[in-house]
């Protein structure tokens, strides 16, 4: 099969959801100019460079009370802050259940009875009981195509490791297995790997 993405697919779903997979899945809080917090799940999202440590997520639709964006892009380009907070398979209802479209004055991390702390670098929340969270100042934020594309780049200042996630002087995700994204309503885990030297190491 082939298609033009502006022609249609003529399937039932659209295939590109799923294609790009598995995603990790970055749990972005936000903090509001008034105080108020927000909590969203993005899969598209990742790791772009070591030195420094940024990461990055795409924004891909927008809510009426939030001119064309949703509350996490619109907070961050308010206070130039945002956590990432990576998600484990114990968390996916709670994760599930702070990814819908609710109003700006909804706290996602009561919704869905999520234990907050706070950031060391940055004034903002993060999930207290994640395995990692990333304190990220924002470096820029890019408009891609189409009506509401935001991709939201952050240099990491702060990382929050949780003790049982190290084993051997190593950040272990078998320890938490994280959530991932496939397509449609799918979605994985991690729990095996295996290891590949480059060549000439």
């Amino acid at each position: 099969m082939f298609y033009r993405p502006q022609d249609g697919h003529g399937l039932p779903h659209n295939p590109f959801n799923a294609i790009i997979s598995p995603r990790p899945i970055g749990w972005i809080a936000t903090r509001a100019a008034d105080g108020s917090e927000n909590l969203a799940p993005y899969s598209f999202f990742n790791a772009v460079a070591y030195v420094p440590p940024q990461v990055m997520f795409a924004s891909t639709s927008a809510k009426p009370d939030r001119d064309g964006t949703k509350d996490s892009v619109a907070n961050i380009r308010d206070s130039g802050v945002f956590c990432v907070n990576i998600v484990e398979y114990a968390m996916r209802e709670a994760m599930n259940r702070s990814s819908g479209a609710w109003g700006r004055e909804i706290d996602e991390f009561e919704l869905a009875g999520i234990t907050r702390a706070e950031c060391e670098t940055i004034a903002c929340s993060r999930v207290a009981g994640a395995p990692a969270s990333l304190e990220c100042r924002l470096t820029q934020i890019v408009k891609l195509p189409g009506e509401a594309n935001f991709t939201v780049f952050g240099e990491v200042t702060g990382i929050h490791l949780r003790d049982d996630c190290l084993h051997d002087g190593m950040f272990d995700v078998l320890r938490f297995n994280p959530l991932a994204r496939m397509g449609y309503r799918d979605y994985t885990v991690v729990r095996e790997k295996f290891a590949l030297k480059r060549p000439g190491e």
